[in-house]
């Protein structure tokens, strides 16, 4: 039986932090910020945490990891 494959676009926009949580980057931060506020720029940059309820989805795309 070949091997499990993971998804690749996941591993890309997913990190795992040591406690085993994920991470993600903020939308909205690609074209058009000139509107934006330099806090709400600021704000965007740093990464966040997946809801606990996408988290279970993304951890079976990660599986074989």
């Amino acid at each position: 039986m070949p091997k499990m494959k993971s998804n690749r676009s996941i591993r890309r926009r997913f990190r795992r932090t040591a406690t085993g949580k994920l991470m993600r980057a903020h939308a909205n931060r690609r074209h058009l910020l000139s509107h934006r506020t330099h806090k709400r720029k600021r704000q965007l940059r740093r990464a966040d945490m997946v809801h606990s309820t996408q988290a279970r989805t993304i951890d079976r795309l990660l599986l074989p990891a």
